[in-house]
């Protein structure tokens, strides 16, 4: 007969631990439920790992020995909790008791590989927990600790894994087997399809994160040869050996000071790993074992997927991880982050596992700090990649040691020349040189092969790199080569997957996109002639930047957010606003300012982000971020974080690495692409309770592109095809062609460059300088096209050569030489090539301007194969010609793209409207009697009135002002302030104008 019922399932899982697992059968009778724990196998772990100890106690306290340990035991378990006491052990009159043995890091200690094999695991099912008939499925004990209970359920009674999560939820959470920290430290919900689990029971309130593998991508999990999908957990996750690993160097507790009512109070949460942070850490330090130093490892794990905790784990896995032949794999582990968070995360976490003065260091001072801590062989430094250049001069030499690399949030700027710095401080000398000392070079040739090996991969630098959106260059450099013959993330924990599972929200879920429409006209009698694409560019601008234009925009983001936001989250909802330049930050500031004061709206506070200080050429007047919010700029998070302000201004600032989980809306008003617009809106992703959606409002971007943006970044990352290396000859073959500099100069330049150190500063720079100067003459008397055409090449030989020289090796010492002599003539080169602004804004004014609402509703990103990334490598490719036109030409091209749907009426109408109120006496009396609020209110009947008796003259709109209320309030409030800034700025009666 068939086996299907709830005590099958326990069966199968039982005799695989029993088995396979590493387990033996636990009797549910020598469960103590007043205490929590199974006494006698805690007390024959004691005796076999710690005999003279144990025997020295028994003399003393001869039977009552069991029962008095048992009581200390219990005490050290209430105050510093399970964890705690298997780790480090309790005291009792005098002598430190071990509760538990772990695995050594290397096995040249083989006492206690002999203490490792006397764990006790076992495996007990149906064990009443609080005395009475109630019992859990399964507990899973160490050495007489309960560590696990599971909770199983079988489809096959109609019951699933949702049955099991209630279950947990209806048990008692004082319960001392459940007691949070102080006896099981995780409870897992299982049923053949899926798996939850949480490390502290809280009724209704208890939070349970999955626990699962995936499948194709998202979340679930993939098929499994025994039948049940879920059998990786007992089979792998729970097995002996990971079992203790993950008590010994992975559970960890947390503590987070949050501010609750005013006062400030510590939280505590028992930190277990996902399944997918397990699988990448494992992974890693298994390659790394094998693998040794010199290999690069892209994880490409989405937001939501708890980076800094694989980070932390991985740093202090790597810092202690040996070879088969017991050897140390790498000598310190570098992590490189800018995240202040992690530093903190990142020391606390290790220090639960390593209790050592110095293990790990954050370089908080200087580049000789750096230095000091990588010559010494600290285990863990934490740094970022700005430091390392600085650390060249500081230190002669360092000992020829293996490095680990922990790249947080791997991008390009890991991949360019501050990192090239890094790897020659750090790297070996040379790819293939013998291990001995190498001595310091001195011919210039060496040197030149030294540069070029320091590049690419280096047999004593591994890299483990950690991004959620790479980008084409990071795959190149980071990733493994597969199958295809391109390259991939080593590991993936998908966008898709972590939005399927609720780590993050989707962020284009709703998203709602408005089409810009204006029209220009001259103001000037003359039609010069101008740069097309620069007037073009300068055109549009000064449009965006319209006073008009920022005011209706600021209306249509403040009506949003209070009426589709502010409430959200108990009250407690931000936006934030993204703008295309730090001039339309600042006026966008301005502009919220006088429409929150002119309308009394005082539950929405505004700040504004952007570097340094912003000159407005309309006014003269000069800003910053400080003047205008009044306070430092590193207090801006923490006041953003407060009740006080609700919509935050930026312009290239906080778009990425801003971690405010109570952002629910977001105001774009610049263009986006690619991995920008990812990580620009992905600032809204983060979970926080209550927060069930998120609102975009996009002013620029059409639903296409915003798509297409994030489909490459849904699933896994891949690259279209890889740069190829013959580009660099083709380029170098058009910059000799161009005639700007010759071979020689070249050589010149490059004697001087790899020439030893010794060698005066001051001299080599005036040196350097001579060998340049005649291309720099040369450049300057081509034409201009010319000079277009050999400066592009120039750039893109200098990127082409600074990449590939990191994914492969180099040995053609010509192209090196070419590569620092451009380099540095790239730099020389007139900034802008000689090409002026156009400075035809000020001759072109708006005539009409029309913001429409485009379209409404989630964009859904398809499950599939996603469209692969272009390498950024096509380079050299000469930019197109820059053609002059006629001013007036130009504005019509505007006007073609920008206002075709306009009319007659869409320009005339509203002026009419307004000019019809503004003849009226009784509203001419109102707006010189009072203040704007006030009036306003006075003339919404007036104003209903007359455009009720203009419907013949424009239908679509009349109709258009009664039946819709978003557009109807926002023509009105923009009708009312036309008129009373009208009749304000007319002279008084009995007074001539001046």
């Amino acid at each position: 007969m068939a086996k299907t019922k709830e005590k099958d399932f326990e069966d199968a899982i039982e005799a695989s631990l029993l088995a396979y697992g590493g387990f033996t059968k636990g009797d549910p009778k020598r469960y103590r439920a007043d205490v929590a724990l199974f006494p006698d196998d805690l007390f024959a772990f004691v005796r076999e790992h710690q005999p003279k100890p144990w025997s020295a106690l028994e003399k003393t306290h001869g039977a009552a020995l069991e029962g008095r340990v048992l009581d200390a035991l219990v005490k050290a378990l209430d105050t510093r909790g399970t964890l705690h006491v298997l780790r480090h052990g309790f005291k009792f009159q005098g002598a430190l008791l071990r509760c538990a043995a772990f695995r050594p890091t290397s096995g040249l200690n083989p006492g206690v590989l002999a203490a490792y094999a006397k764990n006790r695991l076992t495996v007990t099912r149906q064990v009443r927990f609080d005395g009475s008939n109630d019992s859990v499925d399964v507990v899973l004990s160490l050495n007489g600790f309960p560590l696990v209970t599971l909770e199983l359920k079988n489809p096959f009674t109609r019951q699933s894994v949702e049955h099991a999560l209630k279950q947990y939820m209806d048990r008692n959470a004082n319960a001392l087997l459940f007691r949070f920290k102080q006896r099981a430290l995780v409870h897992f919900a299982v049923d053949p399809e899926l798996v939850f689990m949480t490390t502290r029971l809280a009724g209704a309130n208890t939070v349970f994160l999955p626990f699962n593998r995936g499948r194709d991508g998202g979340a679930g999990n993939a098929d499994h040869p025994t039948g049940h999908r879920t059998a990786y957990l007992w089979e792998q996750v729970l097995q002996r050996d990971s079992l203790l690993d993950l008590v010994g160097r992975f559970i960890h507790l947390e503590k987070k000071e949050v501010e609750e009512d005013g006062k400030k109070v510590t939280k505590e949460t028992i930190v277990f790993p996902r399944y997918h942070q397990l699988d990448v850490v494992r992974k890693l330090e298994t390659a790394a074992r094998t693998e040794g130093a010199g290999r690069s490892y892209l994880v490409q794990h989405s937001a939501g997927s708890g980076k800094s905790n694989s980070i932390a784990w991985l740093a202090h896995r790597l810092a202690t991880l040996h070879n088969p032949d017991d050897e140390r794999v790498f000598h310190s582990v570098v992590v490189m982050t800018d995240r202040k968070i992690l530093d903190k995360q990142l020391q606390e976490t290790v220090f639960q596992f390593e209790h050592k003065e110095g293990f790990v260091e954050k370089i908080d001072q200087n580049s000789t700090q750096l230095g000091k801590a990588l010559t010494a062989g600290t285990p863990i430094i934490i740094t970022t990649l700005q430091k390392f250049p600085f650390v060249t001069g500081k230190i002669e030499k360092l000992p020829k040691r293996r490095y680990a690399i922990v790249v947080d949030e791997a991008h390009s700027s890991q991949s360019g020349e501050a990192a090239q710095k890094m790897k020659e401080l750090l790297g070996s000398g040379a790819a293939n040189a013998p291990d001995e000392e190498v001595e310091e070079p001195v011919d210039g040739a060496d040197r030149v092969a030294e540069t070029m090996l320091s590049r690419g991969r280096q047999k004593n630098l591994s890299f483990f790199a950690f991004t959620a959106t790479p980008k084409a260059k990071t795959l190149e450099v980071f990733g493994h080569v597969g199958e295809d013959g391109k390259p991939a993330p080593f590991h993936l924990y998908s966008m898709r997957q972590a939005i399927e599972e609720g780590f993050i929200l989707d962020v284009l879920t709703h998203y709602t996109t408005y089409k810009l429409y204006f029209e220009l006209q001259k103001k000037v009698a003359d039609d010069p002639e101008v740069r097309k694409k620069q007037a073009v560019k300068e055109l549009t601008r000064a449009a965006l930047l319209h006073p008009h234009n920022i005011s209706q925009k600021t209306e249509i983001i403040t009506v949003h957010f209070r009426e589709k936001v502010r409430k959200l989250i108990g009250g407690h909802a931000k936006g934030m606003v993204v703008t295309a330049s730090r001039l339309m930050a600042v006026r966008y500031y301005h502009a919220f300012k006088k429409y929150l004061e002119d309308n009394r709206i005082d539950d929405v506070g505004v700040l504004v982000a952007f570097s340094g200080t912003v000159k407005d050429p309309d006014t003269g007047l000069e800003h910053t971020e400080a003047g205008l919010n009044g306070f430092g700029e590193t207090q801006l998070p923490r006041r953003f974080a407060g009740d006080a302000y609700q919509l935050l201004l930026v312009a290239n600032k906080y778009q990425t690495g801003f971690d405010q989980p109570q952002l629910v809306a977001m105001y774009v008003d610049r263009r986006l692409a690619n991995v920008q617009a990812v990580q620009t809106l992905s600032r809204l992703n983060r979970t926080f309770p209550g927060k069930e959606a998120t609102f975009v409002l996009d002013f620029v971007n059409d639903t296409d592109g915003i798509y297409q943006a994030f489909k490459p970044f849904y699933e896994q990352t891949s690259v279209a095809e890889r740069a190829d290396p013959q580009t660099l000859y083709d380029l170098q073959h058009r910059l000799v062609d161009a005639k700007v500099f010759y071979v020689e100069e070249v050589e010149r330049f490059a004697k001087i460059f790899y020439a030893s150190k010794a060698r005066s500063r001051e001299k080599e720079h005036a040196e350097l300088y001579r060998c340049l100067d005649p291309a720099l003459d040369r450049f300057k008397g081509k034409s201009e096209d010319d000079r277009d055409e050999f400066a592009n090449a120039l750039a893109g030989f200098v990127r082409l050569y600074g990449f590939l020289s990191q994914v492969m090796p180099f040995t053609d010492a010509d192209l090196e030489k070419l590569y620092s002599f451009a380099r540095y003539l790239d730099t020389r080169l007139p900034h802008g090539r000689g090409r002026e602004p156009a400075n035809v804004a000020k001759d072109v004014g708006l005539k009409a301007y029309r913001l429409q609402k485009t379209s409404e509703g989630s964009i859904q990103l398809r499950v599939g194969e996603p469209p692969p990334l272009k390498s950024p490598y096509a380079v050299g490719t000469r930019q197109a010609k820059d053609e002059r036109a006629k001013l007036s030409s130009i504005i019509e091209v505007l006007n073609e793209r920008f206002g075709t749907t306009f009319t007659e009426s869409d320009q005339l109408l509203f002026e009419q409207w307004v000019e019809d109120a503004k003849r009226d006496e009784m509203v001419r009396k109102r707006a010189r009697a009072n203040a704007f609020d006030h009036f306003s209110l006075s003339i919404r009947d007036l104003i209903d009135g007359i455009v009720a008796s203009r419907l013949d003259q424009n239908a679509a709109i009349g109709a258009r002002y009664f039946n819709d209320e978003t557009f109807q309030a926002t023509a009105f409030q923009e009708l009312a302030r036309r008129i009373y800034d009208g009749i304000r700025a007319e002279a008084p009666v009995g007074n001539s104008p001046h």
